[in-house]
């Protein structure tokens, strides 16, 4: 009986350590404020916004510790609206990633399944709609992939982050089509990033194949011979570089983003150049800013954003954003999902609270 209860005992606390190497958080960002909009086709807009200041999500994060720095990992991330409550993908579950795979603190992750592209990892947090908080200051139309939308993470997708070695860390990654033909949907990437106390710096080039970017949110309602609604790109070419700075309480960044969409016949460029800054006045209130130009296929965007942001705590911020964006002669303003101006101004000033947990 001594010997059972000691193998039991035994059992017991070898099964405690086990569990005691695992761990699974829970997480998710709600973001909710209300905006005015100056000009959506040829009208004010007084509207209730979501996920400005971070997209509204939750999600899982699993870790299993594997022995000898080797670690088994999952993520699930849902994205959704505070406002609604509906799904930012109808049907889809975990639209904003769903992988698993293994991480080597000596060599570097390696995950497999729906997963958000390098764009969206290196360059987005150099962009100013990530670092002066604003979603409305992504890009027109976010072809260049900065904002992780329902159309941008890779599916069926390899990928693999290297650890920083000196302060560098390199990147490739595939997604499949899963069709005979090994051309159709596959997506290719690669990645190159480096940090160093106060410095920043990211490059990224993709090659894309039957790809989807949302054309229409820009205004244009045709494109290539086809109409915007409906646009699939044969091939984007989507590559930029990056940088940030932080003197003391002062961040400076910089950004460049190219996209070359290919269809039989056609051949069209989307670039934007991107810069702004941060100041800390205090631990708990910040400013921030940025303008951006963009041009593509004829038309124009420049855009202007400021805004203050003021922590209640480590969880929970309070904010106000004002943005302006200016078209070209021949192009209707259209900050990225507020509406298409019927003019070549728009105008946006909104307020809100974010929390996260």
């Amino acid at each position: 009986m001594k010997r059972i209860i000691a193998v039991g005992l035994t059992a017991m606390c070898a099964a405690t350590g086990a569990w005691a190497q695992s761990s699974v958080t829970l997480y998710g960002s709600l973001d909710a404020g209300v905006a005015y909009v100056s000009n959506v086709a040829g009208g004010t807009k007084w509207m209730a916004e979501q996920g400005n200041m971070q997209p509204d999500r939750w999600g899982l994060k699993g870790v299993e510790d594997l022995g000898g720095g080797l670690h088994a990992i999952f993520q699930l991330e849902n994205g959704f609206a505070t406002t609604t409550g509906a799904m930012s993908s109808p049907g889809t579950l975990w639209n904003r990633q769903a992988y698993v795979g293994l991480s080597s603190d000596q060599i570097g992750t390696l995950t497999l399944g729906h997963q958000t592209p390098f764009n969206f990892d290196v360059l987005g947090p150099l962009s100013t709609g990530y670092l002066a908080a604003s979603w409305f200051a992504f890009h027109p139309g976010n072809i260049d992939e900065l904002a992780d939308t329902s159309i941008v993470p890779f599916n069926n997708s390899v990928k693999f982050r290297s650890t920083s070695f000196s302060g560098f860390s390199v990147g490739a990654m595939m997604g499949l089509g899963n069709t005979t033909d090994f051309a159709t949907g596959r997506t290719l990437s690669f990645a190159a990033s480096y940090a160093n106390g106060p410095f920043k710096a990211g490059a990224v080039y993709s090659n894309e194949h039957n790809q989807t970017p949302s054309i229409v949110t820009t205004g244009i309602t045709n494109f290539q011979g086809m109409t915007a609604a409906n646009y699939t790109a044969d091939k984007m070419e989507n590559m930029g570089a990056g940088l940030s700075y932080q003197f003391g309480n002062l961040l400076v960044h910089g950004l460049y983003t190219r996209v070359k969409l290919d269809n039989p016949g056609y051949s069209s460029t989307y670039q934007s150049y991107d810069a702004g800054a941060n100041y800390q006045f205090t631990p708990f209130n910040s400013v921030a800013g940025g303008a951006a130009t963009t041009s593509f296929d004829g038309h124009r965007w420049t855009q202007f954003e400021i805004g203050d942001i003021y922590a209640l705590s480590k969880s929970t911020q309070v904010y106000v954003n004002a943005l302006y964006e200016r078209a070209g002669s021949n192009t209707d303003a259209a900050f990225f999902t507020a509406g298409v101006s019927n003019s070549r101004n728009q105008t946006i000033f909104l307020t809100g609270v974010h929390h996260s947990f």
